[in-house]
């Protein structure tokens, strides 16, 4: 199954589903279209038995994905209490889908990224992956990434990554240092590592699995929801006007230091 922006290939025989996000030539960044088509998928596989575990990654070497695409426009209401979010529904999670999701990381995941990769129960990286938050740089509040990241990283370590913005990008190995990442797979490796570990979850009873998915959910879903709770309002506050993120994201030189 594919659509413009997400293959799916579901494999019955090990009961084990990949999506793949499919715009390698723009660096797996989101649009409108792939997140519709993210939100379908999860959806979907909620009433099919025959998938019981699921692995998300993105095509080729360079990146798992940049978040947002850069061209799309979304219109915002000029309320500070009201805020349009395109990517809020492409999570599993967001989608009540409680299958385990396993993430493959090769190359870059940054931004947006962080919605599957905060929905997933674990994740699976190449060993030259990186890691980091472009929000800052750009004028933007990273608040539903953030939050996202406070669930898997030391506080520190995730201030670190959202503060530094564009000039300083968290390695593979600092990922799993800091527990982000569970696995650390030869460059290339990662999506057969994480198929692995979904075929393995998936030839245990369904029930058992789901169960435990939800029960680990629950034991932070409360702190959780407060937080995204207040997400829109400091978006809408502190994000600079769309003209005025461009123009620094035009401007901004791309150096950058890994750790």
């Amino acid at each position: 199954m594919s659509g413009g922006g997400l293959r799916v290939a579901a494999d019955k025989d090990t009961g084990v589903a990949v999506l793949t996000l499919d715009r390698p030539e723009k660096l797996n960044a989101i649009d409108l279209d792939l997140a519709a088509e993210l939100a379908v998928a999860w959806r979907e596989f909620r009433y099919d038995d025959t998938v019981r575990a699921l692995v998300i990654t993105g095509a080729g070497t360079r990146a798992f994905c940049t978040g947002i695409d850069r061209d799309v426009v979304v219109q915002q209401p000029n309320s500070p209490y009201m805020v349009d979010d395109p990517l809020v529904a492409i999570g599993p999670k967001a989608n009540d889908l409680w299958k385990p999701v396993i993430a493959a990381v090769e190359g870059m995941a940054c931004g947006g990224a962080f919605y599957l990769l905060g929905e997933s129960e674990f994740v699976v990286a190449g060993e030259s992956a990186t890691f980091f938050d472009p929000h800052t740089t750009y004028g933007m509040v990273s608040a539903y990434e953030s939050i996202s990241m406070a669930q898997r990283m030391p506080f520190g370590e995730v201030a670190r990554m959202a503060l530094m913005g564009t000039a300083e990008r968290v390695s593979a190995r600092r990922a799993y240092e800091v527990g982000l990442v569970s696995e650390l797979a030869p460059d290339g490796g990662a999506l057969a590592a994480a198929v692995s570990c979904a075929g393995v979850i998936a030839s245990y009873p369904a029930e058992a699995v789901q169960g435990t998915v939800r029960a680990l959910w629950l034991a932070k879903e409360a702190a959780r929801a407060q937080a995204l709770a207040h997400a829109p309002q400091l978006i809408s506050l502190g994000n600079l006007p769309a003209r005025r993120q461009e123009e620094l994201f035009r401007g901004r030189g791309r150096e950058y230091r890994v750790r």
